[in-house]
């Protein structure tokens, strides 16, 4: 352990050391506990809330809840909080994060402080990785708080809105990261304040903390509508891409996975597309379409990265291997993928409402989470988060023999090996549990068992229905289980009869993943509770993580060794080299999770003012004030630009009054109202006085009109109505302006702050142009024609989907500039020799 290693354990051996007194305390009253009957126990409840109510803190009545849970757990669901298990319970309370070790009970030990901070009647969220967990952990632990008489919901896919408030009115509610997510989003799109379904965010549990807040914070949550471009130009770009030849017309870049045209493309390309210059600003949009065309066919692996299902390409998680149904690529990449595969092709989207991991789960007041493998990003969750991360002692020691890795030369000597041994430990009815980073690797280690007839279960994306109930049972005598990665995490792998003698459940990996963090989760499938087990992973040259990252060192060791393709060696020099390939991978994973952070943070600033004003506006509050101060602003700009510097008498300020008098014509005041005449002899601040004198009188008299009451109303729908489309088109021109900040980078200007500077003068023009249109329909408002409240554009999608892995937002393309245009009756570009309306344009 190195230096930062061992201060790391003192510091938490130290912070668990203040909290064992706390477990102490908790343990001491079990005999008291356990006097009480069923109805003295759920009484607690109530006291509690009462002692609150008079001024006690959560942490004056912690000892006794927790004491309360722990009797009423062993009670309903025969399971009482071990020690270990209120100490993670007290550090969860205290807004950080548990490591605790698969096997350790996190779903119960988040019973504790869950049931605590209920209490307040503020609603607790625990938040797990998948729909099944959450459904599962509430129908589970829901039992223990039903029993003290709290409430619980569940947050899933497919709920209506009412089912949805209901749910997070509940004391404490399970949930998805996603649904969580979005429906803040939708939340704050919302036209009245009755169709809201969340509470203010009070105290969250994050379980596995590291998947949710580090894995799963590379991309933002996006709400979308339907888009304006055409997909006309996907399928033509595919037939283009898949005429190019690689080396000759594109190159690869492995290690930042970008596809690249040479000179030979770049010419195929302007014969193609009849264009004089490739490279031209003018034609953008026809290398928008050709680029996500070719990350689409070279990049972008079938069963790796996504599969086709039923007609659809669904992105396969890289992180769990599971499915990501509803979630879409980016930037076209996903309508490139569509055309690729020969599926319907998706009109690209229009971007409602968006926000990053990171800054919703800051918006708690109090934060904190639980996983087996949190250690080695403990610097990200301090300084993304302001997290600490406590690793929590097991009840009983790890007993896990965890091997040193093997390497082969090839991927097909690795294979073999890892097939032998499969089959040697199958012989003594050892289970094993083989991971793998990939569906096609699962695949194709499945083929080999198939044929040495060794029977196994396949756990990945294809199966994910049954993936609880398969890993469940990878522990038990005989049982062979390949899983994609850590597919079906969060089901506890228990050890059946006979398997201790055998020596517990053999873990092996198939090559080692990006993250060292992955790899102890394949790991610490085995070994809980005290079980014996072992793990090792097998590694080729020939690996992802070794072909990108692997250096000339490692190919001279294993050459000077004279290697055959069957024939491994373990090496710590090699093993040093991998884990530093992984942690150069894991510090360019934080650089871009930082990255998008710095730019979420510029636009969070922004949307915390638009959804503020949309919440006063749904609250019913009176802005009639705020009209008239817009209005006020507004004359007050408009003399000022037209008439600052221009002379009394001269010949421009006659010239210039006009400008002003027809300009304040069309927004607010009629030009009959006003004199110019008159006006000619006044100072500019008494032009002001005027102007606002006589707006204030043609806004009294509307209000006249239409009655107070629904004057109010007019003036919500309006305004809401203009923050709901300026904010939309705002958050494309920031996209727009995100997309271009890479350019910065090579003028030596730091691209997130030259995001913020122009993004910030974008969103000043912004409000200007709310107030501006807003004051202009109130002013031109009729009768017979008063607005209502309607959304501006209808939600079409959600998914959370960004920059594809390895892509910087920095470094994605300019805004498109200009159409690809191809006449009905010109040839098509794929060369097919048709006219394009018979061929690529048919659909169109």
């Amino acid at each position: 352990m190195g230096l930062l290693g061992g201060l790391f354990k003192s510091y938490t051996e130290r912070e668990v050391n203040k909290i064992k007194p706390i477990a102490d305390k908790v343990e001491a009253l079990d005999g008291e506990m356990q006097k009480l009957t069923d109805e003295e126990l759920k009484a607690k409840t109530s006291e509690f809330k009462k002692r609150l109510e008079d001024g006690e803190t959560l942490d004056d009545i912690l000892v006794e809840a927790f004491a309360v849970v722990r009797e009423a757990s062993g009670r309903v669901l025969g399971m009482k909080h071990y020690r270990e298990q209120v100490i993670g319970g007290t550090v969860l309370h205290q807004g950080r994060i548990a490591e605790m070790k698969t096997g350790e009970g996190k779903t119960l030990v988040a019973t504790l402080p869950a049931y605590l901070n209920a209490l307040s009647g503020k609603g607790v969220h625990v938040i797990t990785v998948n729909d099944y967990l959450a459904s599962r952990d509430r129908e589970w632990m829901g039992q223990v708080y039903e029993f003290l008489g709290l409430t619980t919901g569940v947050i899933v896919h497919g709920l209506t809105n009412d089912q949805r408030r209901e749910a997070y009115g509940a004391d404490i509610t399970y949930g998805t990261n996603n649904e969580f997510g979005f429906d803040y989003l939708r939340d704050n799109m919302v036209i009245y304040k009755e169709e809201r379904v969340q509470r203010e965010l009070n105290f969250c549990i994050v379980d596995e903390v590291d998947s949710i807040l580090i894995d799963e914070a590379r991309t933002p949550l996006i709400i979308s509508g339907a888009g304006e471009k055409s997909t006309e130009f996907y399928k033509v770009a595919d037939y283009f891409v898949k005429s190019l030849k690689s080396e000759e017309d594109y190159t690869i870049d492995e290690e930042a996975k970008a596809v690249m045209l040479t000179e030979s493309g770049i010419h195929k390309a302007e014969k193609t597309f009849k264009v004089e210059n490739y490279a031209d600003a003018d034609n953008m949009s026809l290398q928008h379409y050709v680029t996500q065309a070719l990350k689409a066919n070279v990049t972008m692996k079938k069963d790796k990265d996504y599969m086709v299902k039923d007609g659809e390409v669904v992105i396969v998680d890289e992180f769990t291997g599971r499915l990501m149904e509803g979630r879409r690529y980016s930037d076209g990449l996903h309508q490139a993928i569509e055309a690729k595969e020969g599926v319907k092709i998706a009109r690209e989207s229009k971007t409602l409402a968006t926000i990053t991991f990171q800054n919703y789960f800051r918006m708690y007041k109090k934060l904190s989470g639980m996983t087996g493998t949190a250690l080695t990003e403990a610097s990200e969750f301090q300084e993304i988060y302001g997290l600490d991360v406590i690793v929590v002692p097991t009840h009983r020691e790890v007993q896990r023999i965890d091997k040193s890795d093997v390497i082969y030369m090839n991927e097909k000597g690795k294979f073999n090996a890892i097939a032998n041994e499969i089959a040697e430990t199958h012989k003594t009815g050892q289970p094993v549990l083989v991971g793998t980073v990939s569906i096609e690797k699962s695949e194709e280690l499945s083929k080999v068992l198939k044929k040495k007839g060794i029977p196994h279960q396949v756990l990945n994306a294809k199966y994910h229905e049954q993936e609880a109930e398969i890993i469940s049972h990878a522990g038990e005598l005989g049982m062979v289980t390949i899983a994609t990665n850590m597919a079906g995490r969060g089901t506890d792998i228990k050890l059946g009869e006979d398997v201790v003698e055998v020596g517990g459940l053999k873990i092996i990996g198939t090559e080692r993943h990006e993250s060292r963090r992955i790899d102890n989760q394949l790991r610490g499938r085995s070994g809980r509770q005290g079980d014996p087990g072992s793990s090792q992973f097998y590694i080729s040259l020939e690996d992802e993580l070794m072909r990108r990252f692997g250096s000339d060192r490692m190919q001279g060791i294993v050459e000077k060794l004279g290697l055959g393709d069957d024939d491994a060696i373990e090496n710590r020099v090699i093993t040093k080299q991998i884990e530093n390939a992984q942690k150069k991978v894991e510090g360019n994973n934080f650089n871009i999770r930082k990255t998008l952070l710095g730019y979420d943070d510029v636009m969070n600033v922004q949307r915390e003012v638009i959804y503020g004003q949309r919440a006063e506006v749904l609250e019913g509050k009176d802005i009639k004030e705020q009209i008239l101060n817009m209005t006020k602003e507004i004359i007050t700009n408009a003399v000022n630009v037209h008439l600052n510097g221009v002379e009394q008498g001269s010949e421009d300020i006659e010239t210039e009054m006009k400008k002003l008098v027809a300009y304040l014509n069309d927004i607010c005041i009629p030009s009959n109202k006003v004199d110019i005449e008159e006006l000619m002899d006044l100072s500019n601040e008494e032009i002001i006085d005027k102007y606002i004198s006589i707006a204030n009188d043609i806004y009294e008299g509307k209000e006249a009109e239409f009655g107070s009451e629904r004057m109010r109303e007019i003036e919500r729908v309006i305004l809401l109505r203009n923050v709901d489309t300026k904010w939309m088109d705002h958050i494309d021109n920031m996209d727009h302006l995100k997309q271009g900040m890479g350019l910065k980078a090579f003028k030596q200007q730091d691209p997130v702050q030259a995001y913020q500077m122009e993004g910030s003068e974008m969103f000043d023009e912004m409000i200007a142009s709310i107030k501006l249109d807003t004051v202009r329909y109130i002013f031109h408002v009729q009768m017979e024609k008063a607005p209502e409240r309607e959304r501006v554009v209808q939600e079409t999608g959600a998914s959370h989907a960004g920059a594809s892995d390895g892509e910087s937002p920095s470094t994605k393309r300019e805004p498109v500039r200009k159409k690809v245009e191809i006449g009905r009756n010109d040839p098509c570009p794929c060369g097919s020799g048709k006219k394009y309306k018979n061929c690529c344009g048919r659909e169109v």
